[in-house]
């Protein structure tokens, strides 16, 4: 039996893709998530053998939940469906650690496709010029010479987390509730992530998340 967990915000889509999967022999949708925060607990409790998720969630979006359940439960196969598959978001799927990416136009076509060869130990993406990519990060990753270069505006997953939170319009209280700390951690968490990124004000906070992809605009 593959137990599939998934993770999207509307109803309908969950119902949708439930009514897909469960048509499959030995596949079971054992849990079903409205946010990437509870898609990571649910992973806790549940262990699913794969996740399903919407690239783009309140409170924590597909790459930083895959982060998180991967972190957690390395043998999770993880799915990212999104409205939009360009090489910047298979490069960003990858460097999250998932294995493929579903266009949901093209879900009810592709999506047993995609679960059938992850599961099996494969990549999945529906772009046609998708091979070429993966195989050029590929390369890239393997061929690193391990410098010690990164990018100049590195985040951790805490500090991915609060600029989700504040670009969605939650105030230093609210993202310390959200993720159980203290309003004096969150601001200094907000400190940190704005002198790492050389950001001057929230809006520009905002334009680097919807820029990132960490929010959708």
């Amino acid at each position: 039996m593959l137990r599939i967990l998934l993770a999207d915000d509307h109803d309908l889509t969950r119902a949708g893709l439930r009514y897909l999967l469960e048509k499959h022999e030995g596949w079971a949708v054992c849990g079903e998530a409205s946010n990437g925060r509870l898609a990571v607990e649910m992973a806790d409790q549940l262990k699913p053998d794969f996740a399903i998720l919407d690239m783009s969630m309140p409170e924590l979006n597909g790459l930083e939940a895959t982060r998180q359940i991967l972190r957690n439960h390395p043998q999770t196969r993880i799915l990212i469906y999104t409205m939009h598959e360009t090489e910047k978001i298979i490069v960003d799927v990858l460097d999250a650690g998932a294995s493929g990416v579903v266009l949901k136009s093209d879900a009810g076509e592709n999506m047993v496709a995609a679960v059938e060869s992850i599961s099996s130990g494969r990549k999945f993406f529906t772009s046609r010029v998708a091979e070429t990519v993966v195989q050029a990060y590929l390369s890239k990753r393997s061929t690193a010479s391990g410098d010690g270069a990164s990018a100049p505006a590195a985040l951790t997953s805490r500090e991915r987390e609060v600029v989700q939170l504040l670009s969605e319009g939650k105030s230093n209280k609210e993202v310390a509730d959200r993720l159980g700390i203290s309003p004096r951690t969150a601001e200094g968490h907000r400190s940190e992530i704005m002198r790492k990124l050389k950001l001057g004000s929230l809006a520009e906070l905002i334009r680097y998340a919807i820029r990132n992809g960490i929010v959708q605009a």
